[in-house]
């Protein structure tokens, strides 16, 4: 039987957003199925957090239309906030409040009910391992430990649609980990995460399909490794332990780009197997004598220089 498509937990289609005589959004069509996770890469001011507000219905787009779970995010914003959570760049946690408290807090924005809201505050301080500095205040915490309880506050609700605003800047390698295990394990119980980040790791890590935002539209739209084909770049390095091998090889291999100080010989490569295998005989066929081979394929982050001629810290200068 062939398996049912996933239903569109966000659509778009012809969505625009301006400020002044600044276009932040000029068209823009999305469909995002249910239980993924969508990643909205850009420079700095290309519109990622603009989105974001339009789709969470915190300021109205211009043009186009809008759909969240189900519901017009124009017409139907009360019914799209009631299955949506939120987590921004900069953290909503209340200092002044002990971790418990601002989950109880937030349970209580929701109505859960004295009973109910201090079971699912509990739960969650459990599930995002916070139990043991569920006593203490937020001023307290570590960057990671902060943004662990931001997400958990998110969730009070069980929203069915995340979206995460750059949800790990300014954190350490270890706390951003943490963070992208919790992101799997949401989606691994059915939540749609909507994701803008400026780190291209993170959405290789996480993401099922990527989108690169550039002047108020899409450049590209892929799974990561559909954009990573996208651009060249591949090779492999040979490196070699004396310079007689060295010189051999370039023999063999004259098309490579030679490096004396490391010893190494790099071939442009796309790394596909049908490739590597044709390198390898040439290799065997002459008895090369290689210490060691490396294969380099495109990142996300060739991509994105590839396709907006920036780098993802370029200085500010939109929304």
């Amino acid at each position: 039987m062939t398996p049912t498509p996933a239903r569109p937990a966000i659509e778009t289609a012809g969505l625009r957003k301006s400020f002044g005589d600044q276009t932040v959004l000029d068209g823009i069509d999305l469909l995002i199925p249910e239980g993924s996770v969508f990643a909205l890469l850009g420079p700095n001011g290309a519109g990622k957090t603009t989105m974001v507000r339009i789709l969470s219905t915190l300021i109205p787009a211009d043009g186009g239309r809008a759909s969240v779970g189900g519901h017009d995010v124009a017409a139907e914003a009360g019914a799209v906030r009631e299955v949506i959570g939120v987590t921004g760049q900069f953290s909503a946690v209340d200092n002044l409040l002990t971790g418990r408290e601002n989950l109880i807090l937030m349970a209580d924005l929701y109505h859960l009910g004295r009973t109910e809201g201090r079971r699912r505050a509990d739960e969650l301080l459990e599930r995002f391992d916070l139990a043991d500095a569920a006593g203490k205040i937020p001023a307290n915490y570590s960057g990671g430990m902060k943004r662990r309880l931001d997400l958990a506050m998110t969730m009070v609700s069980r929203p069915r649609i995340i979206f995460l605003d750059e949800p790990t800047t300014g954190l350490d390698p270890r706390s951003r980990r943490t963070v992208w295990d919790i992101v799997r394990g949401l989606v691994a119980g059915g939540t749609t995460v909507f994701l803008t980040t400026q780190y291209l790791d993170e959405a290789d890590q996480l993401a099922d399909r990527v989108a690169v935002l550039d002047h108020g539209r899409f450049v590209a739209e892929g799974t990561p490794a559909e954009l990573k084909r996208l651009v060249p770049g591949g090779h492999v390095l040979l490196g070699f332990t004396g310079h007689h091998a060295l010189d051999a090889a370039a023999r063999v291999l004259p098309e490579a780009a030679r490096d004396d100080e490391n010893l190494t010989l790099r071939v442009e490569e796309d790394g596909r197997v049908r490739s590597m295998r044709v390198l390898m005989e040439r290799i065997d066929d002459a008895a090369l004598d290689v210490d060691s081979l490396t294969v380099h394929t495109p990142d996300l982050d060739d991509v994105f220089l590839a396709l907006t001629g920036r780098a993802t810290t370029e200085k500010k200068t939109a929304r």
